[in-house]
């Protein structure tokens, strides 16, 4: 390890892999917006908060505990341009309000950490 490898790590930290609470009020934050499959779900994350990144193990973890809390429930549907039909998501009518009161969880995580993370670099601090 040099001290370059330190600053570099900094100014270009890796991604923050999501654990099952996160994924939770995530998924329920896309949710929200639309119906959702799995893969889509991810994708999502990686494009509109770049920061972050969640496993499939995490994920399907998440949606399970989503499904026995019934408060999501899934279906199958043919997705336009996808080979096989995708399992979909969609909140319960009755688990809105829950649902929403989750969401906001992890937008307000979400922004402190994104806006954390784009302080800008000071100056002259690296060779």
């Amino acid at each position: 390890m040099k001290f370059e490898d330190i600053y570099q790590f900094f100014k270009d930290p890796p991604p923050f892999y999501l654990n099952k609470e996160l994924a939770v009020c995530y998924v329920l934050a896309v949710l929200l917006r639309g119906d959702s499959y799995g893969t889509e779900l991810i994708q999502l994350l990686e494009s509109e908060h770049p920061l972050y990144r969640l496993s499939d193990t995490v994920l399907y973890s998440a949606l399970k505990f989503l499904e026995d809390e019934e408060m999501v429930t899934g279906y199958w549907k043919k997705v336009e341009g996808r080979g096989r039909p995708r399992r979909m998501y969609q909140i319960r009518p009755e688990a809105m309000p829950q649902a929403q009161d989750l969401a906001k969880l992890w937008q307000d995580y979400a922004v402190k950490r994104d806006h954390h993370n784009r302080v800008p670099q000071a100056s002259g601090s690296e060779r």
